[in-house]
């Protein structure tokens, strides 16, 4: 009861100082007699430098309870997709070196058609990591890695056995357990973005805990992937749910500059991408969740994705019949995280900026923002009190530039307090 109290106080103290629209947070006045109004571009928190990328650009992170942080990459041509960060500027393949080669390569064709490799016992492309509280490192690997044929760059479709789960022991730092999906749960073209897991004994029947996977397939069979960690096995829920999809035409804004999809070969498109952020509230009973291409915010009760729809029929309509449109929170967003007070941060490319959703109050508040935020793709609460997440130029990337890079490097990892004393949420355990 005091804790509850204690967030129900936080969030009204919030609320009643933003009774007004807050013109002072992110702007000042210029020195000169006409006493001009300017847009700092900056507001919130410190925003601090942690790491940078001079060789690969980063997607996702994880924290551990003792500081270590781990970083993924979008399989290209880098040598490893894993790695853990060894100083302020490098860092190491992680486990090791060979579980980042297959040894058959990342690919094969087969009848003309390419596939990502199936290779259960290799990481082929890593999008998403998070660490639970029991210290383990889960890795998200889609099997789909970005290859460049005759200078197009595609991506494979997933074969079984290269779209995994992985847990890696970080006492250990050895595999405890690897969890692949069958092809009716994990489609050819499905695309695993994001994760997230509740490892409470009473959430599934098996008592094992289950994990949360987000399928963002650009090819449009966007939903959640479920899998229950005892038995392995895996279900989904809001198929193709207006919810989870891209919406069409959608013309965002970076770096104050509308943004069209230009790739090489096709003609001028627009951004898509579905289903996108995901995060649980700090109790594990309501999922919040958004595709990129939108400005409106989801939920759905978490007991409507629990239920193994390959059991039970009715599963399917009732996850559906239970979704909420809890409207718009001010764009688009990419990746969720959350902390131990409930607050779940979203992060905003359009605006360079990290927003707050309160669902005690329903409303999105500011966080932070800043100019070095060129797109901030991933991000995880550390144990120590401050939220860490990538930054990676995306809108510059080749694939969506006609092939051309117009990236610069550093990549960076930088992070930024969390308000009101907040670190990471370990209630679901």
């Amino acid at each position: 009861m005091k804790v509850t109290l204690f967030i129900i106080a936080c969030s009204l103290s919030r609320v009643a100082a933003q009774a007004n629209f807050p013109v002072s947070l992110n702007s000042t006045f210029g020195t000169g007699p006409r006493n001009v109004r300017i847009d700092t571009g900056t507001y919130g928190p410190t925003v601090e430098e942690y790491h940078y990328f001079y060789d690969q650009w980063p997607i996702g992170l994880a924290v551990s309870k003792a500081g270590r942080i781990f970083t993924c990459y979008t399989r290209g041509e880098y040598s490893y997709t894993l790695g853990e960060v060894a100083n302020e500027t490098i860092e190491v393949p992680y486990p090791t070196l060979e579980w980042n080669t297959p040894p058959q390569g990342l690919y094969n064709v087969s009848n003309g058609v390419t596939f990502g490799s199936n290779d259960a016992n290799h990481f082929i492309s890593v999008q998403a990591l998070y660490v639970t509280p029991d210290d383990t490192l889960w890795v998200l690997d889609t099997g789909r890695p970005t290859i460049n044929q005759s200078g197009r760059i595609s991506t494979p479709y997933a074969a079984p056995g290269g779209p995994k789960l992985v847990a890696i022991d970080l006492n250990s730092n050895t595999i405890s357990r690897t969890y692949t999906l069958p092809p009716t749960v994990h489609y050819p073209d499905s695309y695993m973005n994001d994760l997230r897991f509740d490892l409470r004994p009473h959430v599934t029947e098996s008592g094992g805990g289950i994990a949360y996977i987000v399928d963002s397939s650009n090819e449009g069979r966007t939903g959640f992937i479920m899998i229950d960690l005892a038995t392995g096995e895996s279900w989904r829920h809001l198929n193709q749910h207006p919810s989870t999809q891209t919406v069409s035409e959608d013309v965002p804004s970076y770096q104050g500059l509308p943004f069209y999809l230009r790739q090489a070969g096709n003609p001028l498109g627009f951004q898509r991408e579905g289903l996108d952020g995901a995060e649980l509230d700090q109790y594990g009973e309501v999922m919040f969740y958004s595709a990129l291409t939108t400005d409106y915010l989801y939920s759905i009760e978490t007991q409507y994705l629990r239920v193994n729809s390959n059991n039970n029929p009715l599963a399917n309509k009732n996850a559906i019949d239970n979704v909420k449109n809890l409207g718009q929170r001010g764009g688009n967003a990419n990746g969720f995280t959350g902390d131990s007070l409930g607050n779940i941060y979203m992060l905003m490319p359009e605006h360079n900026a990290i927003y707050i959703y309160n669902y005690s109050t329903h409303l999105t508040m500011p966080y932070i923002r800043d100019p070095r935020m060129v797109w901030p793709d991933s991000a995880n609460v550390g144990w120590d009190g401050y939220v860490y997440f990538t930054v990676n130029q995306l809108p510059y990337q080749p694939n969506w530039n006609n092939g051309v890079d117009g990236r610069v490097h550093p990549g960076l990892i930088l992070r930024s307090k969390l308000p009101d004393g907040a670190t990471k949420n370990t209630l679901l355990m």
